[in-house]
């Protein structure tokens, strides 16, 4: 399962491919390091203002314990950068090559506002599955759809190939949705745009308690509008 950006890189489309896709919640290097002004001109503050994702704690689920935590360098860019050359997510993030291409994407967010958090997802204590957690409504992402105050994104790819093709996705993306919607009063809606073609990303999005909202052309791709609500929305 994976995603594409609402502004990707120039290139070819990688959507529609066959096989075991690693989970991906849309292709965008998060722009971190721009500032984003909230009313009045001031910095409008991210999810990850203060915020550390250990504290939200020990996350059950049907697989194992899942936690997350943020992503630290020097010591997680060996993993994550054996993840990107996988040609698996490589087909999807587009962030193969040397550590410092990884290096890059992470110290865009680590180094900005803090509006996006990359995490390291861990199952039973193992690091199995990367995160950003961003605020959709500070993203390019929210020119597209009526964003609402403090919508959060959310991307992730399972890393190892023995995580992925087990139903990991829905059952991760549930227990994570849940805590940031305990963690985040404030956020009303969590989103996602996985590519309409992409049926078993859409399905585990579904699964995981998120309704397709609206179907969106986006730049590269036409994308289904995933949101999970706080409120359970009408059927």
């Amino acid at each position: 399962m994976q995603g594409q950006s609402a502004h990707p890189d120039p290139g070819p489309g990688r959507t529609g491919r066959p096989g075991r896709h690693p989970v991906r919640v849309r292709r965008h290097p998060q722009p971190g390091g721009r500032r984003v002004s909230g009313p009045g001109g001031a910095a409008a503050p991210g999810p990850g203002s203060g915020a550390d994702p250990a504290r939200w704690g020990a996350m059950p689920t049907a697989a194992g314990e899942f936690r997350l935590r943020g992503v630290r360098l020097p010591a997680d860019l060996g993993l994550l950068t054996g993840w990107m050359n996988d040609p698996e997510v490589a087909a999807f993030w587009e962030l193969a090559g040397p550590p410092a291409v990884t290096e890059r994407h992470l110290r865009g967010q680590l180094d900005g506002d803090g509006h996006s958090l990359p995490c390291l997802g861990l199952l039973d204590g193992t690091p199995m599955s990367y995160w950003e957690v961003y605020r959709a409504d500070l993203d390019p992402l929210a020119a597209h759809y009526p964003a609402r105050p403090h919508d959060t994104g959310l991307h992730l790819l399972l890393g190892p190939a023995t995580s992925r093709g087990r139903g990991l996705a829905a059952a991760l993306l549930a227990a994570l949705a849940d805590r940031l919607l305990r963690e985040r009063p404030r956020c009303e809606r969590l989103v996602a745009e996985p590519d309409v073609r992409n049926r078993r990303s859409v399905r585990a999005f579904r699964r995981a308690g998120f309704r397709l909202a609206a179907e969106l052309d986006l730049p590269g791709k036409r994308a289904a509008l995933m949101v999970r609500d706080r409120t359970p929305h009408p059927a």
